[in-house]
């Protein structure tokens, strides 16, 4: 081939590399446009340069609006620093007003957990000592798979594995092996890390007898392969605004790799244990040590302010969907949807994760996390993979507002704030719950609340809330659940005019009622409680 001819194939490429991009993506004042197709990174790319070079299209704002499609993402989309805008200059990433914009991982993934249709069953017994779980002989069918699957894998994934309910927590335990021990008993093993977690740390402990009921399982194969955890990473970037976007099907493969043992709200363990003495300067009574990991979100924020999001839709994501993690505030999310959520739906603040210890009364943390505002949010079906997760759940935090949100069907607490467990001052203060609907809480576990707070929080209020009284849990060890749960060392709030809701089946003419003081768990409150009601 003639030199001549080479190079105007190389010409002709790159007129086809031009025209293909400029099909997926135009840019305008101030606007970037993808298209189906298209590269939302290159979108972003084009942004972060305007910034860069002072280009005059930043002026009032740069918008990159994705137009209706699926665009499935093989990475996260991340912002930095350097995508940053101002508050006269936003940032804006927005989808189709009808919210035709999806960002999503593969479909086939969207859950790494798949839940049988039937019911769970009690367990015999809960040896901490040679760490194994006595369970009624499984079904021969059940055995058989097990055995081949196990003889046949290739890898250090197991074919099965038990669910076990804890209380206010589940564990996730990977089957190492089942010894048959009669016609109808069966004693099985588990692999590491979750077996040394699981029968090390003493709470919560599945329980065999002395409440209602005993302790129940559930086994389960593992069918489903890893997949895109997460969709969207905001690390740095301030003044960002994300609208009408859809962000849909991402994976959880924690459990198919180490299994999932918790403290409480869904944080995994990384290391735990009983104390041989208990007692630690800031509590005589405390009996364990715990160090803990955050669950992964499919969206999350950390080093920004003024993150927002609204009025969009989080659908059918395996663990966390939202969570503003570490060194953020003024932040927003407002009209948006939540629905299928296998963790918790929106989370906010530190919860002492490793390498620090979870029991100590740190006083740095919720200064990390403040004036952070959830407003107006419909949150559905929650905490559907773990059901030790929660609709709303923020840790260490000040000046935050929850108003006005929906929340319902999830299977431990509703609306959950504080943290630490201790009556000493931690810098949580001015934290706001107003206005909020809760029903349909408490579907799985217990020891639960329709909001549920921990820890001193001056000036803090609870105030003009509707909650339903707690779902019946069918697995439930006993009926230890509360509209309002001010759990352990709860100070700081004033209680004020919230009412039992009126729920589907009620008599004709039933009204609505002031929460009585016996629908409020208290457990361990402090002085300072303003209980109005």
């Amino acid at each position: 081939m003639r030199l001549i001819d080479i190079i105007h194939i190389r010409h002709m490429k790159r007129l086809l590399t031009i025209f293909l991009l400029s099909a997926t993506l135009q840019a305008t004042a101030g606007e970037i446009v993808v298209r189906e197709g298209g590269s939302i990174h290159e979108a972003l790319r084009q942004a972060r340069e305007w910034r860069r070079t002072k280009d005059a299209r930043c002026q009032g704002g740069i918008t990159i609006t994705i137009e209706a499609g699926r665009y499935y993402m093989q990475e996260p989309l991340l912002l930095r620093p350097e995508d940053s805008g101002t508050e006269e200059s936003p940032l804006t990433i927005r989808g189709s007003q009808q919210h035709e914009t999806i960002l999503c991982g593969d479909q086939q993934q969207q859950h790494t957990q798949v839940w049988p249709t039937e019911g769970m069953e009690r367990m015999i017994d809960f040896n901490t000592a040679d760490r194994t779980i006595t369970i009624p002989v499984p079904p021969k069918a059940v055995l058989r798979d097990f055995a081949a699957k196990t003889a046949a894998a290739s890898t250090s994934r197991p074919p099965l594995e038990m669910v076990v309910h804890q209380r206010w927590a589940i564990a996730i335990l990977r089957v190492k092996d089942i010894t048959i021990l009669g016609d109808s008993v069966a004693k099985v093993s588990f692999l590491e890390p979750e077996s040394r977690l699981e029968f090390e740390h003493p709470w919560p402990q599945p329980v065999i007898s002395g409440e209602r009921g005993s302790s129940s399982f559930l086994l389960r194969t593992t069918e489903q392969r890893d997949g895109i955890e997460q969709l969207l990473i905001v690390d740095g970037a301030n003044h960002t605004v994300f609208e009408d976007l859809v962000f849909e099907n991402t994976c959880w493969n924690r459990p198919l790799h180490k299994g999932h043992v918790t403290l409480q709200g869904g944080f995994p363990l990384l290391d735990a244990y009983k104390l041989a003495v208990p007692g630690l300067p800031w509590d005589k009574d405390l009996e364990n040590q715990a160090w803990i990991e955050r669950p992964v979100s499919a969206v999350s924020v950390r080093n920004a302010h003024h993150v927002d999001f609204r009025t969009c839709h989080f659908y059918q994501l395996a663990s966390t969907a939202l969570d503003y993690i570490d060194n953020v505030s003024d932040c927003t999310v407002t009209g948006c949807q939540f629905e299928h959520i296998g963790g918790t739906a929106i989370m906010a603040g530190s919860f002492a994760e490793s390498p620090m210890e979870v029991h100590r009364p740190y006083t740095h943390l919720a200064e990390r996390c403040k004036n952070i505002k959830i407003e107006r949010n419909n949150i559905c079906r929650t905490s559907e993979e773990d059901w030790g997760a929660v609709a709303i759940g923020m840790g260490y935090v000040r000046d935050c507002t929850i108003s006005g949100n929906s929340v319902s069907h999830t299977n431990y607490s509703g609306i959950c704030i504080g943290w630490g467990w201790t009556p000493l001052y931690t810098g949580m203060e001015n934290n706001h719950i107003v206005s909020n609907k809760v029903s349909n809480y408490a579907c799985q576990l217990y020891d639960a609340g329709g909001i549920y707070t921990l820890s001193s929080q001056p000036n803090s209020s609870i105030r003009d809330n509707e909650i339903t009284q707690p779902y019946p849990a069918p697995y439930a060890t006993n009926d230890r659940g509360f509209c309002i749960y001010l759990d352990a060392r709860t100070d700081g709030f004033t209680i004020e005019n919230n009412k039992t809701t009126v729920v589907s089946g009620s008599p004709a003419g039933t009204t609505l009622r002031l929460i009585r003081r016996d629908e409020i768990g208290d457990n361990h409150p402090g002085p300072h409680l303003i209980f109005k009601q």
